[in-house]
Formats: structure tokens, sequence, C-alpha cells
């Protein structure tokens, strides 16, 4: 089911979408997935993969396995010409929702110890270091920190999903407020 996002659309990743999420693979990422990385995810019953579309382009992607309780989310990218509009966040808000409705306790990731954006989003929803991979990128050896969220399905955290899906869209009726004056 397609959840419309203004103006964005966020649905299920097709198998027609991985040609343009490759593209922003390629742009965003200095060692990217090969495509057919992508169409192996999509045959995987443990994955779940999301497109943000705006007019029917993909613009941004996200994706995660669950196994039993536990959310593993194995990479979010945005159209480097769509940031900081909030595409990213409303991708990783659809994630976790995702992942409570498919019974996961808690959620892990890795980030790029340099890319402090991404580290921001995440303690926005709740997630903590409790570690370092070191040398875990191969295109300069950086280190990942390992970030967990625990208890998703705990009514507090449901509470803060939604809260923040609420700041999304204000956000977003902001936005449009704002450039409809000029």
């Amino acid at each position: 089911m397609a959840i419309r996002v203004y103006p964005y659309v966020i649905d299920v990743m097709r198998r027609s979408d991985v040609p343009e999420v490759n593209d922003i693979e390629r742009r965003c990422y200095a060692t990217p997935w090969h495509e057919d990385a992508y169409y192996n995810e999509l045959g995987n019953c443990s994955a779940c993969y999301l497109v943000a579309k705006l007019d029917c382009q993909v613009v941004g992607y996200t994706g995660m396995w669950v196994i039993m309780d536990e959310a593993h989310i194995t990479t979010l990218a945005v159209d480097p010409q769509f940031r900081r509009q909030k595409v990213g966040e409303r991708l990783f808000n659809e994630l976790l929702h995702r992942a409570v409705e498919l019974g996961a306790e808690r959620a892990t990731l890795e980030v790029r110890k340099t890319n402090l954006t991404a580290q921001n989003l995440y303690r926005k929803y709740l997630f903590r270091e409790i570690g370092v991979r070191r040398h875990y990128y191969s295109d300069n050896q950086e280190d990942a920190l390992v970030m967990w969220a625990e208890n998703l399905r705990n009514p507090a955290y449901l509470k803060l999903l939604d809260q923040r899906q609420h700041e999304i869209y204000l956000a977003y009726d902001e936005y449009t407020r704002d450039r409809n004056e000029l």
C-alpha cells in the first residue's frame, strides 16, 4: 500500500524501481551495491525495501531485514538534489513503522563515523551508539558506528514515531507556505 507523504509517495520497492535506485546508489556511495543486489533483496522474504517517489520518479530509498524480533537497516539514500526536504526522515520513519508491523522489537544499523547528518537523524529516533566496527568501509577504511534502538513496540516509542511523522507533515506545510509567499 502506497502512503502519500506530501508531496512524496512512499511505496514498496518494485523491480521496475531498481534502475533508478541504482542510479541514486552510484551518486551517493563510493562503493555502491550492484544492481543485482537489489533484485536479490526483493526476493528475500526477510527484507523490506521502500522508495520515495515524486511524480513517479524515485528520489530516495531505504531497506531492512527483519529476522525474528530484530530489524537490521541495510541502506538509506536520497538523491542529492532532493536532500534537506525530509525525504530521508520520511523514509526512515515509514521503515520503522513497517519494522514494528513485522514484529521487530529492536533495530540496528551501521553509519559512517563522519556522517553526522545521518547520526543526528537516527538519534531523533532514539538510536544510540553501542560500538564501532573498525575499518568497516572498504573505500577509505573509515570506521562505522553501530547504533541500536530498543523497545520499538513500546507505546512510548510508537507515540514517538507518530509524533515525528506529524512533525514531518508540519514541516512540509511550513516549507510550502514559505515558498508560496516568495
